[in-house]
């Protein structure tokens, strides 16, 4: 296949997306190490603004404090949402079910505020009533956070598994194979990729709230996102670019490993054949 050639403009639009959407990260980087602009001319470069991100305390513990509410919720909401995802999809037609896949679209579709009022109300009403929660605390976070990302990862299972024949299924339920062992050995492994995806979404989606979290937290358990955005009311903090910086480090890791591991899977596939 000949090479795709590419016009004048069609490179510098290019140049220009590809700088658009990567110039502020190139930024933050640099600055992580300078600090601020009057750094920049002079070209002192050190890890100062690293040093200072390791004793500082509250951004470490709103770092923690997020990564575990994100894990905590992505896992509840992958378990929850695959249930949900595999059973709109193989269920045969039943009254309301066209109603419930459009409701997998609102927590997408709805603003954020809309969202993390309606989580208030409902905490504020259930303490009046039943006496729980005592306040706002790292639970009202979860079920909230788990509640937002059950529809992205039933949605993307769905997706998957509606997508895909029965053929498999009906053999093995042919050959005696009972529904548990139907769904443990061949829905799940076929839907493994949506599955997988869906939590990542979830993930990301715990991992980078604000709005919904701004809602529900007390003044004890701030998440790192709120933590960032409360320290730009008072000016920019380099440490920020060092966070900013750390976590993108992380991603690109665990995204270049993922390659890697597809990589060389299908390496082996292609000796295998």
């Amino acid at each position: 296949m000949d090479a795709i050639r590419l016009k004048g403009w069609q490179t510098v639009v290019l140049v220009l997306g590809f700088g658009f959407f990567y110039l502020p990260i190139a930024w933050i980087i640099g600055f992580s190490f300078m600090g601020d602009l009057s750094a920049l001319g002079e070209g002192r470069v050190s890890l100062h603004w690293y040093r200072a991100l390791m004793d500082n305390d509250q951004l470490q513990s709103a770092a923690y404090r997020s990564l575990y509410l994100a894990l905590l919720s992505s896992a509840i909401a992958t378990v929850l949402g695959t249930l949900a995802g595999i059973s709109l999809a193989r269920i045969p037609a039943f009254f309301g079910r066209g109603l419930l896949i459009a409701l997998m679209a609102v927590p997408i579709f709805a603003p954020e505020v809309l969202l993390g009022f309606s989580f208030l109300m409902l905490f504020a009403g259930l303490q009046s009533l039943v006496g729980w929660p005592h306040g706002k605390d790292l639970a009202t976070l979860v079920i909230a956070h788990a509640t937002l990302g059950t529809p992205i990862v039933a949605s993307v299972v769905f997706a998957r598994v509606a997508g895909r024949d029965h053929a498999l299924e009906d053999a093995a339920r042919d050959l005696g194979a009972r529904p548990w062992r139907v769904l443990r050995t061949i829905t799940i492994p076929l839907a493994a990729p949506g599955i997988v995806s869906g939590g990542l979404l979830a993930t990301t989606l715990s991992f980078d709230d604000i709005v919904t979290s701004s809602f529900l937290a007390g003044p004890e358990n701030s998440t790192l996102p709120m933590a960032i955005f409360s320290s730009l009311h008072v000016g920019l903090d380099p440490q920020i670019n060092a966070v900013g910086t750390l976590m993108l480090a992380a991603v690109s890791t665990l995204v270049m490993g993922s390659l890697a591991i597809i990589a060389s899977r299908n390496r082996r596939a292609r000796s295998a054949r």
